[in-house]
């Protein structure tokens, strides 16, 4: 009988490939899931089945984008497959190149395949370096890229993240060619359903909250359950639910960690007024910034209050 140790269980991240995806230079970033299997998957639904099904330890998906805000596709898929669970987040700067097939001179492109969004974000620099061009709408940034190269796009060149280059051999026609230098897209870890890690100081929550029944005010009342306790929100996004018009869900992300005693009081107040709220999970920020609040918001103060309402039942005299 064999006295060798088990060798460790090899993790699954699933992500949004091909290989030289903005979401694999996000995947890059997390320590754990380095050496270990990466799965890749054509869109975010089959990324979260994965993890819900199995198949997958966690995913990596865009939330977020600095340019054209929330992933509506991310946000529809979190409100609507439970089970799941935020980890982390990590943000990816956007930056993008224009490739050919090996020979390609720049002067040589009039027709450029890209993904819309792509395409929208490059329009500055393309008007002014290419005028005449014309632009063919592709799958992905990866898709517009491998057309190329399989013979399958007419397209003369491609707009692509700069990871494309690390796997295929392509011309590099110009680099940083996006009109946004500052742009960035944020990406979260999700895995299923587990206790948030402690808090760190520098942490956010994130929800997905419906309001109730239409009334004027509804959506004050909701904002108020974080403002009376001093809790700032970083997105509120509104996403339709889908069975009528006039119903809508709020994607938010607050400052801030379950186990403070000013977010658990927030939620229970948010579960007090809505007749569904998701907690998605409590993280550390991307960024490391230490969140700031007043102090009668501090967890002391929460508590003291607490206390004295106790004494208050209890008979106790005012002190």
């Amino acid at each position: 009988m064999s006295t060798e140790p088990d060798a460790p269980t090899r993790r699954t991240y699933s992500y949004l490939g091909p290989a030289g995806t903005f979401t694999e230079a996000a995947l890059a970033q997390v320590p754990e899931a380095r050496g270990q299997n990466w799965r890749s998957v054509r869109n975010v639904g089959e990324a979260l089945a994965d993890v819900v099904e199995g198949r997958a330890d966690a995913a990596m998906i865009a939330i977020e984008n600095s340019v054209d805000g929330g992933v509506s596709t991310a946000q529809d898929a979190l409100a609507t497959m439970p089970g799941l669970r935020i980890v982390g987040e990590y943000l990816v700067p956007v930056d993008f190149v224009l490739v050919a097939r090996p020979g390609t001179r720049l002067d040589q492109v009039s027709l450029i395949a890209a993904h819309p969004v792509a395409y929208a974000q490059c329009l500055q620099w393309l008007t002014e370096q290419l005028p005449a061009h014309a632009h063919v709408p592709a799958a992905s940034n990866v898709a517009s890229a491998m057309g190329l190269l399989e013979g399958t796009s007419d397209a003369d060149a491609a707009i692509a993240a700069p990871g494309i280059l690390e796997h295929h051999e392509l011309e590099l026609l110009a680099a940083h060619i996006g009109d946004n230098e500052r742009a960035v897209t944020r990406f979260v870890l999700v895995a299923r359903t587990v206790a948030p890690p402690p808090p760190t100081g520098a942490d956010k929550t994130s929800l997905i909250v419906e309001l109730p029944e239409d009334h004027p005010g509804a959506l004050l009342e909701l904002l108020e359950q974080f403002a009376t306790r001093g809790i700032n929100l970083s997105l509120l996004a509104s996403r339709p639910i889908g069975d009528e018009l006039g119903r809508y869900r709020f994607v938010i992300d607050a400052d801030g960690h379950i186990e403070h005693e000013r977010m658990a009081d927030a939620l229970m107040g948010l579960r007090r007024f809505s007749p569904k709220v998701i907690f998605l999970g409590s993280y550390p920020r991307a960024d490391h910034a230490i969140v700031r609040y007043p102090q009668r918001y501090s967890d002391d103060v929460f508590v003291e209050a607490r206390d004295w309402l106790r004494g208050l039942i209890s008979g106790e005299p005012d002190a």
